[in-house]
């Protein structure tokens, strides 16, 4: 009988800084202080929330928001730098795997990126959102299918999507395919109203129960002086209230402690690795309960980038490295789909179950 295997998680839900980032990441590393003091193996953080979340694209249109926007510029994380030397250090240390949410600056472009290290402090994952969000788009550029990867790390599988993506199901199907045992789920938190985190709890829950593995979310968190800073207007401050959603739900779908939906915490909870199975036994949306002969999922995994360089002519390797449609029962249809080691458990690789297509930017 194999040894039971428990890994502790947190997620955190607290407020960032609206001065700069040193002063956000000063509270993202004495989080992490407290939840390893905790014994917790895992912290998730919030969606961007270093430097924090554009609130202010939420409840003012652009004309008015430049001065904050350029100072969200000013305070942006670049990946590698400053901030995830200090995060990555403090992870290494701490013996902890870390999911950060960032607003990540390439250059002249703002995006929102979700940043995975593992125990050793190691970079195992740098994913961009892939579609912003309504407000968000005067915001931030979109990502690309290189991100949706599942990656392996000291505590597990881990894949991640940032609030609306999860209403994307092709994305979290990507995901599932490459059997995620814990799935990263991060929102604003303070934004819209109750109603978000009754939507966010159901989807949450949702993906738990589809894909059969765990999920922790973490939700940001406001002050009353905060959203008084951001919308002095107080017509507008009701938009910057509730949404908040922090929790850790089990493959069957169930909250495993009760979710923070107000205020400052670190929600703490054991994982039992074992549901995993016990729930893919009757249902593997991904496995014996597929039909990939019927239905399956193609995606394009390449990094998009401004400008390709090599010695064949751009028309004839973009001809060449374009996705196509693979015959079923083909070569093409198998994948490795982990995208983090070049083999893998066969009770854990990515099977037929999915296509993802590969191809080398020309």
């Amino acid at each position: 009988m194999n040894e039971k295997r428990l890994v502790r998680v947190a997620a955190v839900q607290i407020a960032p800084s609206l001065d700069s980032v040193d002063g956000t990441l000063t509270r993202v590393l004495a989080a992490l202080e407290e939840a390893a003091a905790k014994g917790a193996k895992l912290v998730v953080f919030p969606e961007t929330f270093v430097p924090w979340y554009p609130y202010f694209s939420f409840v003012y249109p652009p004309v008015l928001t430049g001065g904050e926007h350029l100072r969200l510029y000013e305070n942006a994380v670049v990946v590698p730098g400053p901030v995830t030397e200090a995060v990555a250090a403090t992870a290494r240390r701490l013996g902890v795997v870390v999911v950060l949410g960032v607003n990540e600056r390439d250059h002249g472009s703002l995006y929102n990126t979700q940043i995975v290290f593992d125990a050793d402090g190691a970079l195992k994952l740098k994913r961009r959102k892939i579609t912003p969000t309504f407000h968000e788009r005067m915001i931030w550029g979109q990502g690309d299918g290189a991100g949706l990867k599942v990656v392996d790390t000291a505590v597990g599988r881990v894949g991640a999507l940032a609030c609306w993506e999860h209403y994307n199901p092709l994305a979290r199907y990507a995901l599932m395919a490459q059997h995620e045992e814990i799935h990263v789920a991060q929102f604003p938190g303070s934004l819209v109203g109750p109603i978000f985190a009754d939507q966010i709890e159901v989807t949450i829950r949702h993906h738990a129960l589809e894909s059969g593995c765990f999920v922790v979310n973490s939700t940001g968190w406001l002050t009353e002086d905060q959203i008084a800073r951001i919308a002095p207007d107080e017509k507008l401050r009701k938009a910057l209230t509730g949404g908040c959603m922090t929790a850790i739900i089990s493959p069957e779908g169930s909250h495993i402690v009760p979710p923070l939906t107000s205020g400052e915490g670190i929600l703490i909870a054991d994982l039992d690795m074992a549901l995993i199975t016990k729930r893919k036994r009757m249902m593997d949306s991904v496995g014996h309960y597929a039909r990939p002969e019927l239905l399956s999922l193609n995606l394009d995994n390449r990094p998009a980038v401004p400008m390709h360089m090599g010695q064949e002519p751009m028309l004839h390797a973009h001809m060449q490295a374009a996705p196509s449609f693979p015959r079923h029962g083909s070569a093409a249809d198998e994948t490795d789909g982990s995208g983090d080691r070049a083999s893998a458990d066969a009770d854990r690789a990515p099977d037929q179950r999915v296509a993802v297509l590969r191809g080398a930017a020309g």
